[in-house]
């Protein structure tokens, strides 16, 4: 979910290094058309935790069983790491390295620009995507950005550090959360993990701006600095000023934490179901000792929740309309949106594929939460707001909230 935005840190841009190129073997690694054959460059953000499931190597198996069916289309794959997914992208589209398809975030700026071809362009069933993210890719009132994958968040906690710590339920508001991270740090362990750094700090702030009946946006316009936030974040200066979480939560990555939960080290955090095999491959945690359920809010567990996907968008300037139309029926197909999802434990974006899902035991719970879960924004200042976001809104647990909830607005603001 990225667009045209402020560039990054010049660290940012050195990883651009650690970009994985997969190019189909034996074929040619231009980017255009040649004596009849064409090379598509498709772009991905790496959901892996480690080579062993680089998305690398999901979309290689998508690529070469389309190119048997396609020889005269070569798909050269680049997988980048998240963190630099939209500096990176940025990057290419300033250089007018134009990639024909990206995975990963969508905004609206490319659309803006003429850049994109819309969903019924290259897609011949652009409504078996799903409806609840349609608008987060319309533009103008034409969808451009197609969700891709999907998924939506709970509140995971350990339960074997709630029975050391004396506790018999999981929070539903936000004092019973202050209370029992206070008595599982008397454990030893941390009470509550607050990823606010640079990866997700987005998500995280959105979820906790939900349970005060905030958000970043009202009607369409944004109050990133309103009252119900600012009073959120005084609520998480609380925690973090009483050492119920990690120290230094505006530095502290989700994937970071996320480890730390999955060695029993951490009694509460937000996460989606891709934090499950997480669980699962640190083998500290028998799937009997965590649960999730809905997540805390100031006064009552919450009725909605947060609902992420991630897009595919397809770009024109290289003129392959027809050979990205033909990649993107054949990646929709249920049996790669199934062998993704379980793969990384997200929820597939198609009908048909959550059709095949809904009766599944761990998938089923997350499935129901996303008809009823709030989207990110999807206008244009939304790129440089969410940047800006990542950036700097982990200062607000330990700077004064109004202040840097008010240059947020600022941002935001001024982009519209």
């Amino acid at each position: 979910m990225k667009r045209v935005f402020t560039p990054r840190r010049a660290a940012a841009v050195a990883a651009v290094a650690a970009a994985t190129a997969v190019a189909l073997a034996g074929c040619s690694g231009g980017s255009g058309s040649a004596g009849g054959a064409t090379t598509l460059k498709v772009v991905v953000a790496d959901y892996g935790t480690g080579p062993s499931n680089a998305s690398a190597k999901y979309w290689q198996g998508i690529a070469d069983a389309f190119h048997k069916q396609n020889p005269d289309i070569t798909v050269k794959i680049t997988s980048i790491p998240w963190t630099n997914f939209d500096q990176q992208v940025q990057t290419m589209v300033q250089n007018k390295q134009y990639p024909d398809v990206t995975e990963g975030d969508y905004f609206s700026n490319y659309a803006q620009d003429g850049l994109l071809y819309s969903a019924s362009d290259v897609l011949s069933k652009p409504d078996n995507l799903l409806d609840t993210f349609k608008a987060q890719g319309t533009y103008n009132g034409t969808q451009y950005g197609m969700p891709f994958t999907t998924s939506s968040r709970t509140l995971f906690y350990n339960k074997k550090l709630f029975q050391e710590a004396g506790i018999a339920n999981p929070p539903t508001t936000w004092d019973e959360v202050k209370a029992d991270a206070a008595k599982i740090k008397a454990k030893g362990a941390t009470g509550f993990g607050l990823p606010l750094g640079p990866e997700e700090a987005q998500a995280e702030s959105l979820l906790w701006m939900l349970g005060n009946g905030g958000g970043y946006q009202t009607g369409g316009k944004y109050t990133i600095d309103s009252a119900a936030n600012v009073q959120t974040f005084d609520y998480l200066t609380t925690l973090v000023s009483a050492g119920l979480t990690e120290p230094n939560p505006g530095t502290v990555n989700r994937t970071d934490l996320w480890q730390k939960f999955a060695q029993g080290q951490v009694g509460m955090i937000n996460g989606s179901p891709a934090l499950i095999p997480i669980i699962r491959s640190a083998g500290k945690l028998a799937d009997s000792d965590w649960a999730s359920v809905p997540i805390a809010g100031k006064t009552g567990a919450l009725s909605t929740t947060l609902g992420v996907c991630d897009n595919v968008a397809a770009f024109k300037p290289n003129g392959h309309q027809a050979e990205i139309k033909k990649f993107l029926d054949f990646t929709y197909r249920d049996k790669y949106q199934l062998q993704f999802d379980k793969e990384y434990m997200l929820l597939p974006a198609t009908k048909t594929a959550v059709t095949a899902l809904a009766s599944d035991p761990i998938f089923g719970p997350f499935l129901k939460a996303l008809p009823q879960s709030v989207q990110y924004p999807s206008d244009t200042a939304w790129a440089n707001t969410k940047t800006k976001i990542q950036q700097t809104i982990g200062t607000a647990v330990t700077e004064d909230p109004k202040t840097v909830l008010g240059q947020l607005q600022q941002t935001a603001t001024s982009g519209q």
